[in-house]
């Protein structure tokens, strides 16, 4: 058996974390074992499960460039503590480390992490571009400074998207398109959830519920789904809104929420695991985020048959059904108001009449890619992703 470290900034439930945590729930780990090095002081949902499989848990300290020394160090004094025995440099002209491969998801520092890891004996070190955008300020100058030449300090550069590959690679790179690949069988539309969810939060199946699934920061832009969502109300009746998740920026959208006057209007869940039932009680997810790598969100929504309007700053690879219809965030807000009714009449009038529930439910389950093929067939589907990690981590690719 090998063991694979996999670098994150938590083992919480974001995007990255819940795709790496995907792949490792299907790896046969009587072969591949994975270990994690997060930021301390950060979300652990996913530890006690980790454990249970076998892996473990490490903990670096929080990277804010002042403390680049400081990082260096913490780096360096782990990949020591990993060494196989009896390779002791006093001993041996090479040191043998304890992992075969280093995956490296959180590219801000990578190129401290994976130089590192190579001088003391990984053979191989991923760096996995996971998005296609920058915070702003400060904070965003110092990322992209970071990864300016990352794709010369690893072996091996993996996308989710061409966008993301660009941004943290630069164009032209030498980047294998990877997207980022979920259980599709456990999204998809079931009835049973969809009542539950419904009823738990108080939605009438005569409401049409927008969804949005996604951490409270920048990225996802909330005060758009805000904006959209209260022009929609004031012209248009039985529309509900449920925001999924939790981040930094929710209690500046409670806040904007209450301002609005739109408080018995709007869910706040926080954090939900497992999050597949709440795509089913949706009627159209909104997404309009201003960067992403490859959202999970939208995967998962076109898993589970759900229409999804979507802003054309996400990368056209995370379109892979024909449920999905993408704007520009400089569109006018009727254009989105008219995707989002056109969306989720597709389904949701059909629903509404008992007589055609079993046709919504199959406009629900029956899902295809554009080509026409089954989902758990394509690289978005995780089973299929597991057969190139395994080549990848064992050195045969």
């Amino acid at each position: 058996m090998i063991r694979v470290l996999q670098v994150l900034g938590t083992v919480g439930l974001g995007g990255a974390e819940s795709r790496v945590m995907d792949l490792y729930r299907h790896m046969d780990r009587n072969r591949i074992q994975f270990d994690f090095l997060v930021t301390a002081g950060t979300d652990d949902h996913y530890k006690a499960e980790i454990e249970s499989m076998g892996g473990r848990v490490y903990y670096l300290p929080a990277f804010r460039m002042v403390n680049l020394p400081e990082y260096k160090k913490a780096v360096r004094e782990f990949f020591a503590s990993h060494i196989v025995p009896d390779t002791d440099p006093l001993r041996s002209k090479s040191l043998v480390s304890e992992y075969a491969a280093v995956h490296g998801h959180m590219t801000s520092t990578a190129s401290i992490y994976l130089p590192i890891a190579r001088e003391f004996g990984v053979p191989l070190t991923i760096a996995h571009a996971r998005s296609a955008g920058v915070d702003p300020g400060l904070k965003g100058l110092a990322t992209r400074f970071m990864r300016r030449d990352l794709w010369k300090k690893c072996d091996i550069m993996l996308t989710c998207s061409d966008e993301a590959g660009d941004s943290v690679f630069g164009k032209g790179r030498d980047y294998k398109f990877m997207p980022n690949a979920i259980d599709t069988a456990e999204f998809a539309f079931d009835s049973d959830a969809r009542k539950s969810i419904r009823s738990e939060y108080g939605i009438a199946d005569d409401e049409i519920l927008i969804g949005h699934v996604g951490s409270f920061r920048f990225a996802k832009n909330h005060e758009f789904v805000l904006k959209v969502f209260d022009e929609l109300r004031r012209n248009t009746s039985g529309y509900r809104l449920m925001l999924v998740g939790d981040g930094s920026l929710r209690s500046e959208t409670e806040s904007l929420v209450t301002a609005l006057g739109i408080s018995d209007r709007v869910i706040f869940t926080g954090n939900k695991s497992p999050v597949a039932p709440y795509y089913s009680a949706f009627d159209v997810l909104l997404f309009p985020s201003r960067y992403e790598g490859m959202p999970g969100t939208v995967v998962e929504a076109q898993a589970s048959g759900l229409p999804c309007v979507i802003s054309t700053s996400i990368t056209p690879q995370v379109i892979f059904t024909d449920r999905v219809t993408a704007l520009s965030l400089t569109d006018p807000v009727e254009k989105w108001i008219t995707a989002i009714n056109d969306s989720a009449v597709s389904g949701k009038a059909a629903y509404g009449n008992n007589k055609n529930i079993i046709d919504y439910v199959n406009y629900r389950k029956i899902v295809k890619t554009i080509d026409g093929e089954s989902l758990d067939t394509t690289m978005y589907d995780v089973n299929a992703q597991v057969g190139y990690y395994t080549e990848l981590y064992l050195g045969k690719k």
